[in-house]
């Protein structure tokens, strides 16, 4: 139940990566709930300090879900568990990916490509003119692109804006809940992007725009991208930590050069310079990098056949046939929710199925089918 999902986000000490192993080896965000603190225990990385915690908690974490489910409920918001469908398939690849996700707005938040834009709050005219035409030639080349920022002063507003403009979805991730809006300067801005785009947040009401927060909310851009841009940035910016983090995700990062001498560039000079970032002039340069030269229709035709020469067992065809439903992969927790199967006995079968060359694993422990 949605009171038990938001339930398990209001227990104190237990995070997204513990979170989820905790409804995984329990079976469900209810289970969790109502299991015997000697069984919590014993579950990897909770022991015995954490799972008194735990349960001690357990009746007040309910209490104030069912106070966010009813803000949720009045407030028309949409939210998205992790290991449902209409959760973002990229960010569901990343270990610490949210449990929950709230949103308003109306985007699809796994079709088409998804590309993250973020930089300085004191964006140049230069940088914002770089902005505006990168989105502007996507638009032209990529009409099913949704661009992923954080709704910040500088590049993050201007790629908003400049996405509305062009006519693509554009979505902002926010370092607070859903029941106020940082900066307010944005509140036109945001207002406009619920039409063809969303606002997605993993932290619930009452929850103020912190400066820890901007460091989770960061993640959720990057993991949320197959490409992410870095327009400008100081030598200390904060997207350059959204760079690190999509560079372990195993994200494409590009960043725009800038002189040497200018404070808005040295960010992305630097990361260009350790080979953490693809020096980029335009959207034609991002397009030849991603590949994405080709047609849609080029991409649709190609061959999602796969033929099987060896046996599958009942178990390995029932997890054969859940990881074809999902083309892009799912995490072994997850895989352990959806086919209600301990994680060990899902690690052991994905382990010996790819031993038989029938599925791979990705970074952050996900799985897909060889095709």
């Amino acid at each position: 139940m949605l009171i038990h999902q938001i339930g398990i986000t209001k227990i104190k000490g237990v995070g997204a990566n513990l979170a989820k192993i905790l409804i995984a080896y329990t079976g469900s965000p209810e289970a969790v709930f109502v299991e015997k603190r000697q069984i919590l225990e014993k579950i990897p990385g909770i022991g015995s300090i954490l799972s008194s915690k735990i349960v001690s908690q357990r009746e007040e974490a309910l209490e104030n879900a069912e106070k966010e489910l009813e803000f949720i409920q009045k407030n028309k918001i949409s939210t998205f568990y992790f290991a449902d469908q209409n959760y973002p398939f990229r960010l569901k690849e990343c270990a610490d990916a949210p449990v929950l996700l709230y949103g308003r707005g109306n985007a699809d938040l796994n079709s088409g490509k998804f590309i993250g834009i973020v930089g300085t709050r004191k964006a140049t005219d230069d940088g914002k003119e770089n902005c505006r035409k990168l989105i502007s030639d996507i638009s032209g080349n990529l009409p099913n692109t949704t661009i992923v920022s954080g709704l910040a002063y500088g590049v993050d507003i201007c790629a908003h804006k400049v996405a509305l403009d062009v006519g693509l979805p554009t979505i902002g991730v926010l370092a607070h809940g859903l029941d106020r809006l940082y900066p307010s300067a944005h509140s036109a801005t945001a207002k406009n992007m619920l039409e063809k785009g969303a606002l997605l947040t993993e932290f619930s009401s009452g929850t103020n725009p912190d400066k820890p927060n901007f460091v989770q909310r960061n993640r959720i851009i990057a993991g949320m991208c197959d490409a992410l841009v870095i327009v400008e940035s100081s030598e200390k910016g904060g997207s350059l930590i959204t760079a690190e983090m999509a560079n372990d995700y195993n994200r494409d990062v590009f960043a725009f050069p800038g002189r040497t001498t200018d404070e808005s560039s040295r960010g992305c000079n630097a990361l260009i310079k350790s080979n953490k970032a693809a020096l980029i002039e335009s959207a034609d340069d991002l397009l030849r990098f991603m590949s994405w030269e080709k047609s849609e229709k080029e991409n649709q035709n190609h061959s999602m056949q796969t033929s099987l020469f060896v046996e599958l067992t009942a178990d390995e065809q029932e997890i054969h046939a859940l990881l074809r439903q999902h083309s892009d992969g799912i995490q072994t927790n997850e895989l352990a929710i959806l086919l209600t199967k301990p994680v060990s006995k899902i690690s052991s079968l994905l382990l010996e199925m790819e031993f038989k060359n029938l599925v791979k694993c990705l970074p952050g422990n996900v799985y897909k089918v060889v095709k």
